[in-house]
């Protein structure tokens, strides 16, 4: 919004400018064109009653109005986006997977969480407290700013972060799919596969296992509290209510829905006190 501000006015600067070298020239250049849309579209967005003397107002008037814009389609934007999360939820646990194609599996992995749950074998969790879980592969490569579940995931101590950076840049939706390892096969010329074998989070060392079809995830358990009695669920875990703490990690296999490991984390992520995103 700030931007876009500072841009509107620095436009009318300019034009202040072009029209004391230009004059004339310059207006009629300008009665024919949109100062940021082809004029066409402009003069839908102007307001009938805006006469020449009540158009000083535009400098209060259009900052006001990219602000509302802004942040309007933001709230837009993350209403769409949580009615469009796919949620797999029993008792007082919801999962949420990190990938599309894992929503297949959302199901089979909560049974392997509910049981362990039951069992003791998952002993962070409490009877009465609502957690959202987000499932992922065990070594998702952002899963840092979620819980901090190991210093490999510190993605800022790392010495590679730029190249990571500009990977992002580039290659965005394969980036979020692409483990450490990956990177790691990049920078020192191996076989990527080799690479994410040796260095997968859980230790398993299986020549017949395809990483490519690999079927261990990791779950991040975060404790969310709303204030309300009620346990919340879906969209309600990611209210601006909604207040959540990583409490632990469960690795499984989802083939049979067996707990690998399930280890409590503290209660910041990676980032220690810095804001990091909920979605």
């Amino acid at each position: 919004s700030f931007m876009l501000i500072l841009y509107y006015f620095l436009a009318k600067d300019e034009e202040k400018r072009m029209t004391g070298e230009f004059g004339d020239a310059y207006r009629d250049y300008a009665s024919r064109t949109g100062m940021f849309l082809p004029l066409s579209v402009e003069r839908l967005f102007v307001w009938p009653g805006l006469t020449a003397d009540s158009a000083r107002l535009r400098p209060v008037i259009v900052p006001v109005l990219i602000v509302a814009v802004v942040l309007g389609g933001g709230f837009v934007c993350r209403t769409l986006t949580l009615r469009s999360l796919s949620y797999a939820a029993s008792g007082n646990i919801t999962l949420l997977p990190i990938l599309p194609e894992d929503r297949a599996i959302a199901s089979k992995v909560l049974q392997g969480i509910v049981d362990g749950e039951h069992s003791g074998t998952v002993k962070f969790l409490q009877p009465g407290t609502a957690y959202l879980g987000y499932v992922m592969p065990a070594d998702y490569i952002m899963q840092g700013m979620i819980a901090n579940t190991g210093s490999r995931f510190h993605l800022f101590k790392k010495h590679h972060t730029i190249a990571m950076i500009t990977d992002w840049v580039f290659h965005p939706f394969q980036h979020l799919r692409r483990p450490p390892s990956a990177h790691f096969a990049k920078m020192h010329g191996v076989d990527p596969k080799i690479a994410r074998r040796h260095h997968c989070p859980l230790g398993i060392n299986d020549p017949k296992l395809a990483c490519d079809s690999c079927p261990y995830r990791r779950v991040i358990l975060v404790k969310i509290t709303t204030g309300s009695k009620r346990i919340a669920s879906g969209p309600d875990l990611l209210s601006f209510r909604a207040h959540r703490e990583p409490v632990g990690f469960i690795d499984l296999d989802t083939r049979t829905g067996a707990i690998i490991n399930a280890q409590k984390v503290g209660k910041s992520t990676a980032w220690k006190n810095v804001p990091t995103p909920a979605i």
